[in-house]
């Protein structure tokens, strides 16, 4: 419990995080309002078809700020402190202190997760709330099933975030690839265009657990079962690679 506490601290001792925070519980509430305005018009044109997705495409969006929270999880143990400070990593601080590297991983990793499903409550609050401020009487009913699927869709992001920086120990590439993923194309949407396979990618598989899509291919349990693998398979892999790592190197 010590050791998760501390990561907890770590965590909040970083200013970035306090970025990653803001647009975790906040981005997907703007983004819902963006859509309610735009499905109150089509409401009163007598035109709307989609009032059942309002606010959850807003959920889909708001990873990014977990994203951000896994990465820098485990990149900030590999900056290097300036020469005032002794010009060392927090890695080798960390690993002193909690000599089970297994162990240190799990209390990360319980930290970056509780953080994860902390974020995703506030950003379902505030998304509800602003969906009912604008549509009033035609705010849909948000489904507890389907919320519990984006809250799993969060963390399992955030620690596929975790891992692949834990493989790398690099922040740009990770960073990089799944914030263009979430964000401006989805690499499993091209994908598809090429195999059928892509469908079982965990960005692709794990949308399934909340998100009505025309062309859904999995149930929600299925989904969050695929995306679950993808999360066990990764993170065991960057397990094995850092038990095996030279702190130094």
């Amino acid at each position: 419990m010590r050791a998760f506490n501390a990561e907890m601290s770590k965590l909040f001792s970083l200013p970035s995080i306090w970025l990653a925070c803001f647009i975790a519980a906040f981005a997907p509430a703007i983004f819902a309002s963006l859509d309610s305005l735009a499905e109150k018009k089509d409401i009163v044109a007598g035109v709307s078809t989609r009032l059942a997705e309002v606010g959850y495409g807003g959920l889909g969006f708001g990873v990014q700020g977990v994203i951000i929270l896994g990465v820098l999880a485990v990149s900030s143990e590999y900056f290097t402190e300036s020469s005032e400070s002794g010009g060392g990593r927090q890695i080798t601080i960390s690993l002193s202190v909690v000599p089970s590297r297994l162990y240190f991983l799990l209390a990360k990793a319980g930290a970056v997760t509780a953080i994860s499903v902390l974020l995703c409550t506030i950003a379902i609050v505030t998304t509800i709330l602003s969906t009912e401020l604008i549509l009033g009487e035609y705010a849909p009913a948000f489904e507890w099933s389907r919320l519990i699927g984006a809250v799993c869709y969060w963390v399992f992001t955030t620690l596929i975030a975790f891992g692949l920086t834990l493989l790398t120990k690099n922040s740009i590439i990770p960073l990089t690839v799944l914030i263009i993923n979430s964000s401006i194309v989805s690499f499993s949407i091209l994908l598809a265009k090429v195999t059928p396979l892509a469908v079982y990618l965990p960005d692709r598989a794990g949308i399934d657990m909340f998100m009505s899509m025309s062309d859904r291919f999995h149930t929600p349990l299925t989904g969050g079962l695929v995306m679950f693998t993808w999360v066990v398979v990764l993170m065991t892999v960057a397990a094995i690679v850092f038990h095996r790592r030279d702190v130094a190197s």
